[in-house]
């Protein structure tokens, strides 16, 4: 028998790439169900205005049109999306000053539409082609009212207002402080304004959002296939919407091509095909195009600093304020959820006892404002680090030397920041050293001093030459909570169902690791079931860099709780005390005696119920347990990112001559999947810098369709990334984990924004703004 132990830190290949690789992948697009109807919906081009009618005539009269309904008709027998995405722990409501304003999105406008792209009537037909056939044939008069496309605007006394209910388009606003800002802005040597601008762009997975559902009559249930990244939590909207016990309706994502945080939650469209499946009785399936992905499914970023800090003739930072504004569009799908992730994540790894800040998210008539990898956290990211390259130009000090002098030593750790996270916890830097980090990561890069001698002789001759650095913090591992059942399979195999939703990122090969070190046995013993409500009836899913920190802490749990029945088992079997037991290879053994085991699937038949047993008295049957991890609070995963990058300042091109990137998310499951996320999430986060942008027009109008508009990073875009990993486990959890899965978006855009800056820091020049674009960099030179 192979010998087993130790998988946690392997780069086991992936198990998921048995199928992908080889196109058995099955993707909800893929989905052919009998009788199925194809739905299309029929969009607003308008970006603000009042419905005064919807015409579904002509459309009901198309070849193979079976049945359509628009916003004013379906208002009458549906409920809106519910407002329980937005729940907030009581430590958090009584801990900061709040206010909320919850406008519930319909599953179709029925009074206004509020952004160009926004669902107002949906055609189901025999073919994808015929339904969007008829959508073309569908009129509707809708009266134009003046859009909100600047949210600075919106909140004047004479904006258009998009909730009128509200009177206002202020519909979120929250402070959150610790020492005395004010005093210590006034007596700071140095005191500095400025205004930064996190643009808006997207996740831009590579399959877009579908959903297909299957009504049965006869058991009076549902199915329904999401490509979502939290189907226990789609399962608990669609019984409020549809009316209808949980029990009797099954969620499940298949492969899914990516998230990013854009399936992070629950859509209009995911409710509404379920509900026409049950009204039409038959399967419904609705795939969202490119253009509709665009205009429908939730931009990010989108905000808006202005931030005024003190600091003294060494370049400590002594007093950090800043009132952001939030352009959260037409809809508020996770209430604070992003805006609080970037007022907690703006102090960073640095070390400074005076801090406010708030916070006011404003409604526009733009696609609503939800989380994008880093969720919130790029924002903070780029105003701090902006913030101590500015300090640097000021005081004529090298960036570096200012990051070194402000950040949290590694001797302070664990670092009690003074503020409350959005689970309510205080919030502790768990470990970690961050000034090694910022070491490691200048030596990869050559050294500082190095650099500037190269740079200097480069300006000379007329080549430009930049150093930009991006530190960061990242509470990962958020709660409330995950689930995991394990189960001893009769065959022996270990049976693992969690509440995690995979969307690529190989958690099928990671959770397989770590149930094989629990159990010693080898990973391919292992079956992984997740994504699907009817294999574990409570779960979360998989946002915020969560899964891996919050499933393997319930599968520790589970399988702790489960080895003590075993092992009472198999010691009445073997006659002996149960810690006299070892799991080995694939059984339990005698410790000590080589060749006195049984296997587990032995075990497994002994704990069956019925007659003759092998159950001692006293335990029950069969070998299953089910376990929730509540993490106390999050864990802080931390990185530094560097790169020279040399600008050619005639076509306002950066190159990215050199990129590093030295990370801690504790212990490291699978180095290779780590490396993979980290390379991703880089690639999007210099694809926001450099190249994406989601912008309007003064009327409310997307400027982007497609990806001729939209342009993402390329291969021949992608630098290669010099990857440094630090280890410093978690106290927080069973097996020291740190999420990973969002921290490489957070840095590039702030790294390269400071390159840039530094670069042409003789023509004293800032670049505070997202993205950089040529322009900016050939107006520079005037």
């Amino acid at each position: 028998m192979a010998e087993t132990g130790g998988f946690i830190g392997k780069s086991v290949p992936r198990r998921e790439d048995k199928r992908l690789l080889t196109g058995k992948g099955e993707f909800v697009a893929d989905l052919k169900l009998p009788s199925m109807l194809h739905a299309a919906f029929v969009r607003s081009q308008v970006a603000h205005g009042r419905i005064k009618s919807v015409d579904l005539s002509r459309a009901l009269r198309s070849p193979g049109v079976v049945y359509a309904i628009s916003g004013p008709d379906l208002a009458k027998l549906l409920p809106p999306v519910p407002d329980t995405q937005l729940s907030l722990p009581k430590k958090w409501t009584t801990r900061v000053q709040h206010t909320f304003l919850n406008p519930q999105q319909p599953l179709l406008a029925y009074d206004k539409v509020r952004h160009v792209g926004e669902a107002v009537a949906v055609i189901l037909a025999e073919s994808r082609y015929l339904a969007e056939d008829a959508a073309e044939l569908v009129t509707m008069e809708i009266e134009p009212l003046p859009a909100v496309v600047d949210p600075e605007a919106g909140l004047t006394r004479d904006s258009a207002v998009l909730h009128e209910q509200y009177d206002t388009n202020l519909i979120g606003d929250f402070a959150i402080a610790k020492g005395d800002v004010e005093t210590a802005l006034a007596n700071a040597p140095h005191r500095m304004k400025r205004r930064f601008y996190h643009h808006r762009y997207a996740a831009i997975p590579m399959e877009g959002r579908g959903v297909a559902a299957n009504y049965d009559a006869r058991t009076d249930s549902i199915n329904i296939w999401s490509a979502c990244q939290v189907i226990h939590w789609l399962r608990r909207e669609a019984s409020t919407v549809l009316g209808m016990p949980e029990a009797r309706i099954r969620c499940v994502a298949l492969d899914v091509g990516g998230g990013f945080g854009v399936k992070g939650h629950v859509y209009p469209e995911e409710l509404l095909i379920p509900y026409l499946a049950r009204e039409v009785g038959r399967p419904v399936k609705w795939i969202e195009d490119r253009h509709e992905h665009f205009m429908s499914a939730c931009h990010s970023r989108d905000q808006t600093h202005d931030v005024e800090f003190g600091f003294d003739d060494d370049g400590r930072l002594l007093a950090f304020q800043d009132e952001f504004l939030v352009d959260c569009g037409a809809w508020n799908p996770i209430g604070s959820g992003i805006a609080y992730n970037t007022a907690v994540h703006l102090p960073g790894p640095y070390k400074f006892e005076h801090f406010a800040v708030r916070s006011k998210i404003v409604a526009t008539n733009k696609v609503p404002n939800a989380p994008y990898r880093g969720a919130g956290r790029p924002e903070a990211t780029f105003a701090m680090e902006r913030v101590i390259d500015l300090i640097a130009a000021e005081l004529g000090l090298d960036p570096a030397d200012v990051r070194m002098r402000n950040m949290i030593p590694a001797s302070e750790m664990p670092y009690r920041l003074g503020l409350p996270y959005r689970d309510g916890e205080p919030i502790v830097y768990d470990s970690g050293d961050y000034p090694e980090s910022l070491r490691q990561a200048l030596a990869a890069l050559g050294g500082v001093d190095a650099f500037r001698d190269r740079q200097r002789a480069a300006r000379a001759q007329g080549r430009y030459f930049g150093l930009g650095l991006g530190c960061y913090v990242e509470g990962t591992g958020v709660g409330p909570f995950e689930s995991a059942t394990v189960r001893v399979d009769p065959t022996g195999k270990i049976y693992l169902a969690g509440g995690a939703c995979p969307q690529g990122q190989g958690m099928e090969t990671i959770f397989s690791q770590i149930v094989a070190d629990a159990w010693q046995v080898q990973p391919d013993d292992v079956v992984v079931a997740l994504a699907d409500t009817s294999v574990i009836s409570i779960g979360f899913g998989t946002i915020a860099s969560r899964s891996t920190v919050n499933l393997s802490g319930a599968i520790h749990t589970a399988s702790q709780s489960l080895q003590k029945k075993v092992f009472a088992i198999a010691a009445d079997m073997l006659e002996c005390s149960p810690a006299d037991l070892e799991l080995r290879n694939g059984t339990v053994g005698l410790v000590g005696v080589p060749g006195r085991e049984i296997p587990l699937a032995r075990i497994a038949k002994a704990a069956m119920p019925g007659w003759d047993n092998k159950r001692p008295a006293g335990v029950s049957a069969g070998l299953e347990e089910t376990a929730y991890f509540e993490p106390p609070t999050v864990t802080w995963a931390y990185a530094t990112h560097a790169a020279i990058v040399e600008l050619d300042v005639e076509l306002g091109r950066v190159e990215i001559e050199k990129y590093v990137i030295v990370h801690d998310c504790g212990v490291v499951v699978n180095p290779m999947l780590v490396d993979g996320q980290i390379n991703g999430g880089a690639v999007q986060g210099l694809g926001g810098a450099l190249l994406e942008e989601l912008s309007y027009d003064s009327e409310g109008q997307l400027l982007v369709g497609s990806f001729m508009d939209y342009l993402v990073p390329g291969a021949s875009d992608v630098p290669h990334f010099e990857l440094k990993h630090m280890h410093f486990p978690s106290p927080l959890n069973p097996y020291g984990v740190k999420g990973v899965g969002e921290g490489s978006a957070i840095a590039p855009p702030v790294v390269i924004a400071n390159a840039v800056s530094d670069a042409l820091s003789h023509l004293k020049v800032e670049f505070n703004s997202t993205p950089i674009r040529p322009e900016h960099i050939v107006t520079a030179f005037g």
